[in-house]
């Protein structure tokens, strides 16, 4: 083993121990360290060392994004990896093996600002509601289920993770309760549970025909297991023709909706990134601008002095 390789899995290590990114970060942050290594091995005509890293130009960087453009890969995936190979140079600068210069000197693309695409509040109110799939070929208690995950979803704008890593015992039992959430990074919050949500997830728990152990996962899949993120994907894909919805309309879209919506009934920001786990506050002004986009359509529809 090369200290090149002897250094990534002290920086995977490090990324898991330390900074508790999660499992399909670190596999995205692997695969690109990964590509790297494979880029440099025919940069270098052999298997790259930390004296070849040492020595790498922004003109090399470049050359290596080039080739990953050249295979399809788009801007966001290209500025990813430039923030994975960044992360490993400076671990290995704290580690006086390796100097992050070169890194720091590399510009990615630009990337425009995407800006969120919630629901509205109608359908958002509709796609929890497990009535609307009454006509399905589904059992009945993995249509409550459905709609419990996704009352959570919108109800406490839980990411679709942390709906389904809650255990039996984490299940509120009232209206007063509140959900203890481990969010990115192992960052723990406080959510409160809305009556709508409590009803929901009691009717799953009513229906569900499997043990629920306290320790075991709240939310179950048709044949006892943990439910898997794609079956609610699917039952939101479902939901788009039934409802008309966009095809922007997926489980992280009723998140955006929690977020967009409150902020529009006058909520907080600070309490609004509180209740979203973000750690940066710019992560949440974003829902400001979907919120100030939408104010200037109403604007220019109504208006008299708007009109063309």
């Amino acid at each position: 083993m090369t200290d090149f390789e002897t250094l990534r899995q002290n920086w995977l290590v490090h990324l898991a121990s330390e900074r508790r990114l999660s499992p399909k970060t670190l596999e995205a942050y692997g695969r690109d360290l990964a590509q790297f290594s494979t880029f440099l091995d025919g940069h270098f005509g052999g298997k790259p060392t930390l004296s070849d890293l040492a020595a790498l130009k922004p003109l090399d960087l470049r050359a290596f994004l080039g080739q990953r453009r050249r295979d399809g890969v788009g801007n966001r995936t290209l500025m990813r990896q430039l923030a994975s190979l960044r992360s490993f140079a400076r671990f290995g600068e704290r580690s006086g093996k390796l100097t992050a210069s070169a890194f720091a000197a590399t510009r990615g693309p630009r990337i425009g600002k995407s800006l969120p695409r919630p629901l509205d509040a109608k359908a958002a109110k509709a796609v929890t509601q497990a009535d609307i799939r009454a006509a399905e070929d589904r059992e009945t208690w993995i249509l409550a289920r459905d709609a419990a995950v996704l009352a959570l979803l919108y109800g406490c704008g839980l990411r679709i993770s942390e709906a389904l890593a809650l255990s039996r015992a984490q299940a509120p039992r009232s209206a007063s309760d509140t959900l203890t959430v481990i969010g990115k990074g192992q960052k723990t919050r406080m959510v409160p549970v809305l009556p709508v949500v409590v009803t929901a997830i009691e009717e799953y728990l009513s229906l569900c025909p499997w043990r629920l152990p306290p320790e075991g996962p709240l939310f179950l899949g048709a044949k006892g297991g943990p439910l898997s993120p794609r079956i609610i994907q699917l039952a939101v894909e479902g939901l788009r023709g039934a409802l008309g919805l966009p095809s922007s309309a997926t489980p992280h879209s009723l998140r955006h909706s929690f977020a967009t919506h409150l902020l529009g009934r006058g909520g907080d920001l600070r309490a609004i990134q509180e209740l979203l786990g973000h750690a940066s506050l710019s992560t949440t002004q974003i829902y400001t601008r979907i919120d100030s986009a939408r104010l200037m359509a109403a604007y220019d529809a109504a208006h008299p002095r708007a009109q063309r």
